[in-house]
C-alpha cells in the first residue's frame, strides 16, 4: 500500500513540469505604440477581450506611445520570445520608419506574424474657409496659387504626414506641411484654421463635418465608407490607383515557438470571424481579416518599397 502511495506521488510530480507547460500558464500583455483613446486603441481592448476570454488567460493592455511607435516596436522585438508578449504592429514603425533612419529593430526579420491583418482608412477635410467644396476644387484652388494652402500632419515622417504627400505626388500640386505633435492637435490646427488640410481618421473626423466645423472632400478607401456614404472616394474624384490605408498587425517576436504561435493563429481567427467583433470595429472604420504568414511577409515588402519612395520623392527627413 506505502509503494502504491508513493508512486501515485511520483507519478503526480513528475506530471507537474508538463502542467506548467501548457500555454498559456500566466497572462499575456499587448502592447500598443499609441495613447490611449482613439481607434487603435479601441482595436487594441477589443482583441486582448477577446483573447483573454478564448485563452481563459487575461491579457493586459499596455500603450507605450513614443518615437512614432519605434519605442513600442523596439520592445517586442527584444522581449522574451515565449509567447507571452505581443505587439500592436502598425505602418509607422514597420513600414514608413525603415526609410528614415536606421532602426533598432528589423520588421522583416525580427516579429512572427499571427495572421490578424486591420486597415483603417482616411477621410480628406478642410476647413470651411477654403474655398473647395470637392477634390478637384482644392487641387484648382492649389495649382493657382502653389504654395499658399497649407496641411496639417501628426509629425513628420508619421502616416498622415506621407499620405499627404502621396496625394501631392499624384495631382501635382504645391501645398505646404505644417507637422504637429500628435493627430488631435492636427485637427485641432484644422478646426481653428491655423491650418487648411487634413487627413483625419473617418470614425474621430466625421462628427465635425456633420457640425459643420469641416468639409469632407473625399475617403481613402477603395469604395464609400458605409459611415459616410455621402462623401465620394479619391478614385472617384480623379485620383486612381491610391490605397492608403492606416494597418495593424498582430505580432510576436521571432523565435516564439511553434505551440504558442499556433494557439494565438487559432484564436485570433476564431475572433476575426466573430460578426460582433467585426460590426464594433465597423463603428470605427476598420476593417479586418486573416492572412497567411508568407502573405503579411509579402504585403510588408510591398509596403516598405511604397512608403520608401514617397520618402525618396519628397526628401523628407526627420531631424
Amino acid at each position: 500500500m506505502k509503494k502504491t502511495w508513493i508512486f501515485a506521488i511520483v507519478a503526480a510530480l513528475a506530471a507537474l513540469p508538463l502542467a506548467a507547460a501548457e500555454y498559456p500558464a500566466k497572462p499575456l500583455r499587448l502592447i500598443v505604440p499609441f495613447a490611449p483613446g482613439g481607434g487603435n486603441d479601441v482595436l487594441a481592448r477589443l482583441i486582448a477581450t477577446e483573447l483573454g476570454a478564448g485563452l481563459s488567460q487575461q491579457t493586459l493592455v499596455e500603450n507605450r506611445p513614443g518615437a512614432a511607435g519605434v519605442t513600442a516596436t523596439e520592445s517586442v522585438a527584444k522581449a522574451p520570445a515565449d509567447g507571452y508578449t505581443l505587439l500592436l504592429g502598425f505602418v509607422g514603425p514597420l513600414a514608413i520608419s525603415p526609410a528614415l533612419g536606421k532602426l533598432p529593430y528589423d520588421p522583416l526579420g525580427d516579429f512572427t506574424g499571427l495572421g490578424l491583418l486591420a486597415s483603417s482608412y482616411h477621410i480628406l477635410v478642410v476647413n470651411p474657409a477654403v474655398p473647395a467644396r470637392s477634390l478637384k476644387e482644392l487641387v484648382e484652388l492649389a495649382k493657382h496659387e502653389p504654395g499658399r494652402l497649407n496641411y496639417a500632419s501628426s509629425g513628420t515622417g508619421a502616416n498622415l504626414h506621407l499620405m499627404t504627400e502621396l496625394l501631392k505626388n499624384m495631382t501635382g500640386i504645391d501645398i505646404v506641411h505644417v507637422p504637429y505633435k500628435g493627430a488631435g492637435p492636427a485637427a485641432s490646427a484644422v478646426l481653428a484654421g491655423e491650418a487648411q488640410i487634413l487627413f483625419g481618421s473617418i470614425a474621430s473626423t466625421l462628427a465635425y463635418v456633420r457640425a459643420d466645423r469641416l468639409v469632407a472632400l473625399a475617403v481613402t478607401s477603395p469604395a464609400r465608407s458605409p459611415l459616410a456614404p455621402e462623401v465620394p472616394t479619391l478614385a472617384e474624384s480623379g485620383i486612381e490607383g491610391v490605397d492608403v490605408p492606416s494597418w495593424y498587425v498582430l505580432l510576436v517576436p521571432a523565435r516564439t515557438p511553434a505551440e504558442p504561435v499556433g494557439r494565438l493563429r487559432a484564436e485570433l481567427a476564431r475572433i476575426a470571424a466573430k460578426p460582433g467583433f467585426r460590426e464594433q470595429l465597423a463603428r470605427q472604420a476598420i476593417e479586418v481579416r486573416i492572412i497567411a504568414p508568407d502573405e503579411y511577409a509579402a504585403f510588408l515588402r510591398r509596403e516598405i518599397d511604397k512608403w520608401s519612395g514617397v520618402v525618396r520623392a519628397n526628401g523628407i527627413k526627420v531631424d
